[in-house]
């Protein structure tokens, strides 16, 4: 190329009349350096352009190497050749940047593109990218340090960067529902959940710590409930659904929340009852002495619950249930879905069903959980019945009573509640469940209750 150039710049010197002496026989590199020195001075045309261009891009080192997003993290070497396509067959070259011509200088070959330097910036930070390594994104380049914190997951819980594995891979954990990342190490680190929602405690927040060791998030906290008369009000409201559903329950059964100490205590007493491995509420039978939640405990320092102010209560049997227990300390949805599930084992002792399986017994449990928990979402508030009385009873701070619109994360909760339902996968709750769904989908409820009190089963 540069023996043609030569020979080029020579005729056009001849035509032009300067003197150039061709009875020498000149080697191919006194030509060129001849024919270039000689016309320092004058005007070059698109050719000339093109071959100095070569010759100053040859000089100006390796081009960039365009990262593709999955190797951002290898360490790899600059590409040592000038791309076959960064010189235009023919017209000036633009820059891909600022659209105007690139002229005589350095300048950039990337993306398909060529740029002036200075032109050619990163998406993120809008400098210039001086690195012969780069990331690109939608068809957008990155430094390779822009791009980790854009698009490297940072854990949701110490808000670092997720590790990579022994193979060079992001590996992290992430909930099911709420999809919070986190760094697989803190399944073990002692990293507190809250016991309702099911998140992990970020760093930068302080859950609650309840008397027994549970752990309550602050959008928990909310609507939590945390004694026996600030219940009442949904006590009421939970009535009036099954009131709604023809199946209204005449006796007055009591309702009293208590600590988890007292429904370890009161479920062993039973002689007989179906639970989860972490017990919620319970459905008595049988008369005994339980510990009631009196008063509404406090904050106190390092965000734990104190004053907590507890008293007996004696349970009489004056029909087949003397009393609903739930777990103090969680938020209104959840204690509303855990009392629906317990008055469905009152209604069917009250009413005569026959000793049922656990499968079926917990299953048709379930699925008024679940209906009541659907109600509440979708009404976006509590029924409006609630007595004055009633209301007054409970703790003017507390926001379990209140009734009106739902925040979007308490409806967010609500949706959790049912997912938790919808997807347990133990015989009991998870299987009896769907198979009672699909029985009252396909026969309503009525129906599938009157089958399971004559047969023992859900219709199929």
């Amino acid at each position: 190329m540069d023996h043609a150039i030569a020979l080029s710049l020579s005729e056009e010197d001849q035509r032009k009349g300067k003197a150039i002496d061709t009875g020498h026989h000149l080697d191919e590199d006194e030509q060129l350096a001849r024919a270039l020195q000689e016309n320092t001075g004058h005007d070059l045309d698109e050719d000339e352009q093109l071959a100095r261009a070569l010759q100053e891009s040859m000089n100006d080192g390796p081009p960039r190497q365009e990262i593709p997003i999955e190797d951002v993290h290898s360490e790899s070497a600059p590409a040592s050749g000038l791309p076959s396509n960064i010189f235009p067959t023919s017209g000036l070259r633009v820059c891909a940047g600022c659209k105007s011509p690139i002229g005589r200088g350095r300048f950039l070959s990337c993306m398909d593109s060529v740029w002036h330097p200075e032109c050619f910036r990163c998406y993120a930070c809008d400098r210039p990218i001086s690195e012969y390594e780069f990331a690109v994104h939608e068809n957008h380049a990155y430094h390779r340090p822009c791009y980790k914190e854009c698009f490297h997951p940072k854990c949701d819980v110490c808000s670092s960067f997720i590790p990579t594995n022994k193979n060079g891979l992001i590996e992290y954990q992430a909930h099911p529902f709420w999809m919070q990342k986190y760094c697989p190490s803190h399944e073990n680190d002692g990293t507190p959940r809250c016991c309702s929602c099911e998140r992990m405690e970020p760093k930068d927040s302080q859950y609650i710590t309840l008397d027994d060791g549970r752990r309550l998030c602050l959008e928990c906290l909310h609507t939590a409930i945390m004694e026996t008369n600030e219940c009442q009000p949904l006590y009421i409201d939970i009535q009036e659904f099954y009131e709604g559903m023809n199946m209204k329950v005449e006796q007055q059964v009591p309702l009293l929340l208590v600590e988890r100490q007292a429904l370890n205590e009161a479920m062993e007493a039973e002689k007989s009852v179906h639970h989860l491995p972490e017990t919620r509420g319970l459905c008595l039978s049988e008369e005994q002495i339980v510990r009631t939640i009196l008063k509404r405990p406090i904050i106190g320092p390092g965000n734990r619950i104190i004053d907590m102010i507890t008293g007996p209560h004696k349970l009489i049997r004056r029909c087949e249930v003397t009393a609903i227990l739930i777990l103090y300390g969680l938020p209104r949805l959840l204690t509303g879905s855990i009392l629906a599930h317990e008055m469905m084992h009152a209604f069917l002792r009250l009413k005569g069903y026959r000793t049922l399986s656990p499968e079926v017994e917990e299953g048709i449990c379930q699925v008024l959980a679940h209906l009541w928990l659907e109600s509440e979402i979708t009404s976006g508030s509590g029924s409006m019945a609630a007595t004055s009385d009633a209301s007054s009873s409970s703790s003017s701070t507390s926001s379990s009573s209140k009734k009106g619109a739902k925040t979007e994360f308490e409806k967010r909760l609500g949706e959790f509640f049912k997912y938790q339902i919808e997807t347990d996968s133990s015989v009991a709750y998870g299987d009896g469940f769907r198979a009672g769904m699909r029985a009252v989908e396909r026969y309503g409820l009525r129906s599938t209750l009157d089958h399971i009190k004559m047969t023992g089963s859900f219709p199929y």
